[in-house]
């Protein structure tokens, strides 16, 4: 089931998760994304950029969807998620594709689906310092496909009225907005998320709606962890222990 440079962790939901050692590490980010998507158990989703698959294992775990097709550029972590599926049991609810997010079809799910959720790479391919294994590379830079190209796809997928969810960073949030709105996804609520109350935020959820009209919400802000300390506040602790960011009665 493993590969000598391959490790298997236990994390949230029960779930037991293969990760490379010097790969990509289950993470806030992916968490915070499968929170964000709200509990809709006859959907079909699909994600792109799966990595090791946590988000989708997470999202059926939990029941927020009936299917979802995973894409991923990366052959190994195809193979890698694919193993993550049998070892938790999801092989009837999670298919892998192997392709870039630029060539992804609805003939590749069957047809348009209800939603779609990414985390994608989000540094551009020129910027910062490139990693020196290049899974991890590929998955923190625009190397296959730039946050327009996530965009496009989305709105190839997605049916009339989809909805999209994204986790990025705050100091592109001009690019990811106007990467939606240039694919006819309108942004329809975002959540800063902050270490503390003292710190900028570090990262940003959106959802976004496919052929809607304009008007956005902002959240209150998440706070991970109480001044001074490495507590968790009491909202983060909900958030974590439910795997979820939504009070499910307003859903």
């Amino acid at each position: 089931m493993i590969n000598s440079d391959e490790r298997i962790n236990e994390i949230n939901e029960s779930l037991r998760l293969i990760e490379k050692t010097n790969g990509l590490v289950f993470g806030t980010d992916a968490y915070l994304l499968a929170s964000y998507l709200p509990k809709r158990q006859r959907l079909t989703g699909a994600e792109l950029g799966c990595g090791t698959g946590v988000i989708s294992l997470l999202a059926m775990a939990r029941k927020k969807c009936r299917h979802v097709y995973a894409f991923e550029v990366q052959k190994d972590f195809c193979d890698l998620t694919e193993r993550n599926i049998r070892l938790n049991g999801f092989e009837d609810h999670i298919t892998v594709i192997e392709k870039n997010v630029k060539d992804a079809l609805p003939s590749d799910t069957d047809n348009e689906v209800d939603f779609v959720f990414t985390n994608p790479p989000y540094m551009k391919s020129t910027s910062g310092r490139a990693n020196e294994h290049s899974e991890k590379n590929i998955a923190r830079h625009e190397i296959c496909g730039d946050i327009n190209d996530f965009c496009a796809c989305a709105k190839r997928l997605l049916k009339h009225g989809g909805a999209f969810y994204a986790v990025y960073r705050p100091d592109r949030m001009a690019d990811l907005i106007c990467a939606m709105r240039d694919n006819g996804i309108e942004p329809k609520r975002v959540t800063f998320i902050y270490p503390n109350s003292a710190t900028p935020p570090c990262l940003m959820l959106i959802t976004g709606k496919k052929g809607a009209k304009s008007g956005m919400i902002t959240d209150k802000p998440v706070f991970i962890y109480k001044d001074g300390t490495t507590e968790y506040t009491d909202a983060f602790s909900k958030i974590y222990e439910n795997c979820s960011m939504y009070d499910e009665t307003e859903l």
